[in-house]
């Protein structure tokens, strides 16, 4: 199975691409999409969308996974505008026909982590060592992504 997770953000739109192969996880690709904050919002969402559509293109996932909205009342404006990223990559995954999931962040981290309260730091170390990677990603977003992607593979499996 495929599984694309994608941590989406107005500037930097990190994305992580499993395989999971005989029960291991295997990174076939991870990256970012950036946009500038000089450019309009709506060139900004157009970049991330043609960016999704064009990554679903070339990788072909089974399933696209992205985190719940989760809304701070001291920070509503950061889920408005999260909720547009998100909007565009759910347009994006519709217009591939690819099916979405979607977690609460505390999901993600017990199923990474094995603690639904675990810290930044310690998924990105579960996630590195989960992957066999060298080193930590350059951007947390790219980490979070793929922790995305590692919780959806393992919710599955204890499904099945």
């Amino acid at each position: 199975m495929r599984i694309l997770g994608i941590d989406p953000a107005l500037t930097i739109t990190g994305y992580g691409l499993i395989e999971t192969r005989n029960n291991k996880l295997v990174l076939v690709e991870a990256g970012i999409i950036s946009t500038s904050a000089k450019e309009l919002v709506t060139r900004r969402l157009e970049k991330i969308h043609r960016g999704i559509i064009k990554l679903i293109s070339d990788t072909a996932p089974d399933v696209l996974v992205l985190e719940k909205i989760y809304a701070h009342y001291r920070h509503p404006t950061t889920s408005y505008i999260l909720g547009q990223a998100r909007g565009v990559i759910c347009l994006a995954a519709a217009t591939k026909n690819i099916p979405l999931a979607e977690y609460a962040a505390t999901r993600v981290k017990k199923a990474v982590v094995g603690k639904g309260l675990a810290s930044k730091l310690q998924v990105q170390r579960m996630v590195v060592s989960l992957l066999g990677l060298t080193s930590l990603p350059k951007y947390i977003d790219v980490t979070d992504a793929l922790a995305l992607a590692i919780a959806h593979s393992y919710i599955v499996r204890t499904k099945l």
